[in-house]
């Protein structure tokens, strides 16, 4: 049975391709989605992947991720910063979380170093644009061992 990673993406994802593409880059999320279902397949996964730019929608999705999902992969964008709702859904999860971030946090406004999120993640990619998806799933196919290595 295909091991299924639920990918959630927070507010202002759904503009990928057009909001600050010096920053973000010019991938579009459908466009990261689509590479992602590819690499998901090569890898013997399934992806499924939301946006939602309401706070309460990805801590329901978290909630659901807990019986339903192998793993998660998470780009809760500004969320990331300022939700201890979130912090606490993930806290609750007992399946591998690894974080995501199109761009380098670390390199960029002092508010965005700290993270509520990697408190419970298991691993963060940042600052690699939309190939960070692709370097989750891999990391979770390793982890929920539908990689086969050499």
């Amino acid at each position: 049975m295909t091991k299924t990673v639920l990918v959630l993406n927070g507010p202002n994802l759904n503009l990928l391709g057009t909001r600050e593409p010096e920053i973000y880059g010019s991938d579009t999320l459908a466009s990261i989605e689509d590479a992602s279902r590819k690499r998901a397949e090569n890898l013997g996964l399934a992806v499924e992947f939301r946006q939602s730019n309401t706070e309460g929608d990805l801590v329901d999705w978290v909630q659901e991720a807990r019986l339903s999902y192998a793993a998660l992969i998470v780009n809760a964008g500004a969320y990331t910063h300022t939700s201890v709702a979130l912090l606490d859904a993930l806290l609750a999860v007992d399946i591998p979380v690894i974080e995501v971030h199109l761009s380098n946090i670390n390199q960029r406004e002092e508010f965005r170093h700290h993270s509520y999120v990697s408190k419970a993640a298991d691993g963060m990619i940042c600052g690699l644009g939309g190939f960070g998806y692709e370097l989750a799933l891999e990391s979770l196919a390793r982890t929920l061992g539908s990689l086969k290595e050499d």
